[in-house]
């Protein structure tokens, strides 16, 4: 019976059986859908990628001020697009090792301050020009210059001094980083001719396809590089689609109707429903990604910490977990780090207390409401959470007004510029990298403006201890402090819910970020 379902679930792999009539042979030999479906899965995996055609994706994420920079990159589109096109030095597998791109190997002295990067050779740009160790530290030059309003200004103002020398470029820390290569795989550090000195939004890196399509808030396209350094190992599709659906319903729509293959940021509550599309396939994985609550801590009223701890207090987390990710995710404590880090340790779980937070808000002399910035592309379920946190508040005697902003322009207008809104974060492969990039105080996306010269200190220290159980004490002590002073309210750390349509094959969970670490339009195809 094995036998003959293998042979038969190969044929279907082949595009010699329809998936119906295997299904329908199985069951009359007692075998289970779900065991059958699997098998057809193994053989279609076994039977290698399909080549050729397009695969489109529909995302939410995408503005008309988006542009090509990876600098700028601040949401979900721009990501993934860039990791269709980009190539970086390094990224990070599944199971959160390094996974080595165009550099080869990256080691550093005894004491970790001196790191090397070995560039592999015979990688070509789209432009046709060869990556170069020049190229390379023209990037880190131009993202570690403030003037660029890089994302990852902050996690490389630990550079003291960079040059190429030969086929490799040294990096001189101002401190010791254990961490160092781990920063290198920041999503923004898109490798470009000369840096993108020249022309950062000319869209040309190294990546398994070249653009085609650049419509800022509408679609973007790639054809398959032949020239990529890694041959067919990523982009089996001749080209790639993203269209722009920030509408949830749209986005489920096209995914239901063929439009689409795959889409991002399925809502927590409608996937029951989801799942019961002919075809599709749910898509999650838990990792590092969270959905704050900011506030400025240098504004007033968030300037004052009373006022901070009642808000946070205000928050029912196991409400907002159970009613908006319907599980999707687990609790926060109102700092960045969760389990999904290395070192993590922890802490006293907050929660909901509104006779105290009560107390903290009367302390904090304020009156009169506080006004609240939502979105629907802040996260999914966003408006609706900011409805179930000023119930919370009300109980408090905290009144919060809400202000519901249009989807375009959110990221570029209100985010990182409005003292009290909705957020989401990805989260970062290690607490140095997550710490430096939001929450030092000259990193370009301190969304919550905290700064505190006593916590970077804090930071630089753990980033040159090597003595693992001292770092993780330090990290333990840096939680608790932006837990207890910091200007972040975090309800909740969400998984990624993604969804594939019909015969995808390919899909590899990445708990970096959603749609497989962005890789997804590279990494799969659809079976006959």
């Amino acid at each position: 019976m094995s036998n003959e379902l293998e042979y038969l679930s190969h044929r279907v792999a082949a595009g010699r059986l329809n998936r119906r009539d295997f299904l329908g042979r199985a069951a009359a030999l007692g075998v289970t859908a779900t065991v059958a479906n699997s098998m057809i899965a193994s053989a279609v995996m076994a039977a290698g990628p399909v080549k050729g055609g397009t695969l489109k994706a529909g995302l939410q994420g995408g503005e008309s001020t988006n542009v090509l920079d990876p600098a700028l990159d601040l949401s979900q589109v721009n990501f993934n697009f860039s990791k269709c096109w980009g190539e970086l030095l390094v990224d990070t597998n599944p199971d959160g090792s390094i996974d080595y791109h165009i550099a080869e190997s990256i080691g550093s002295n005894k004491d970790a301050t001196v790191w090397t990067m070995k560039i592999r050779k015979g990688i070509e740009f789209h432009d046709g020009k060869p990556v170069t160790s020049a190229d390379v530290v023209a990037t880190l030059e131009r993202h570690s210059d403030a003037k660029s309003k890089s994302a990852a200004l902050g996690i490389l103002q630990g550079i003291k001094a960079m040059k190429a020398d030969g086929d490799e470029v040294v990096v001189t820390l101002k401190d010791a980083n254990a961490d160092f290569p781990y920063l290198m795989a920041d999503y923004h550090l898109v490798i470009q001719p000369n840096g993108g000195k020249d022309n950062p939004n000319a869209g040309i890196s190294a990546g398994p396809y070249k653009v085609t399509v650049n419509e800022p808030g509408v679609r973007y396209g790639g054809e398959k590089f032949k020239n990529y350094w890694q041959g067919d190992k990523l982009g089996h599709a001749d080209q790639i689609e993203i269209i722009v659906i920030n509408d949830a319903t749209a986005r489920t729509a096209a995914l239901q109707s063929g439009q689409v293959q795959m889409i991002n940021r399925v809502e927590p509550k409608i996937v029951d429903l989801v799942k019961r599309i002919s075809g599709v396939t749910i898509r999650t994985v838990s990792g590092r990604g969270f959905y704050p609550f900011n506030m400025f801590c240098d504004t007033a009223p968030f300037d004052n910490n009373d006022l901070r701890m009642a808000l946070k207090l205000a928050m029912d987390r196991q409400e907002m977990l159970e009613k908006i990710l319907r599980g999707y995710g687990a609790v926060g404590n109102d700092f960045p780090i969760n389990e999904a880090y290395p070192l993590f340790t922890p802490l006293e779980q907050r929660k909901f207390d509104p006779d105290k937070a009560g107390e903290y808000y009367k302390k904090s002399g304020h009156s009169g409401s506080i006004l609240l910035r939502t979105s629907d592309v802040a996260f999914p379920g966003a408006v609706d959470a900011a409805a179930l946190y000023q119930q919370s508040c009300a109980k408090a005697g905290i009144k919060i007004d809400i202000k519901r902003e249009p989807g375009d322009g959110y990221w570029s207008e209100v985010w990182n510029k409005k003292p009290f809104s909705e957020s989401y974060w990805g989260g970062r492969a290690t607490q140095d990298q997550m710490y430096s990039t939001a929450y030092v105080s000259s990193a370009d996306w301190n969304d919550t403006r905290w700064k505190r010269p006593e916590f970077d200190k804090m930071v630089v220290a753990a980033r040159g201890e090597l003595d693992q159980d001292k770092r993780k004490k330090m990290y333990a002590d840096m939680g608790m402090m932006m837990r207890d002073q910091g200007g972040l309210i975090v309800p909740f750390f969400n998984q990624y819910i993604d969804a594939t349509g019909k015969n995808v094959q390919g899909w590899v969970n990445n708990p970096a970020a959603e749609m497989c670490n962005g890789y997804a339009l590279s990494l799969c195809w659809v079976a006959a």
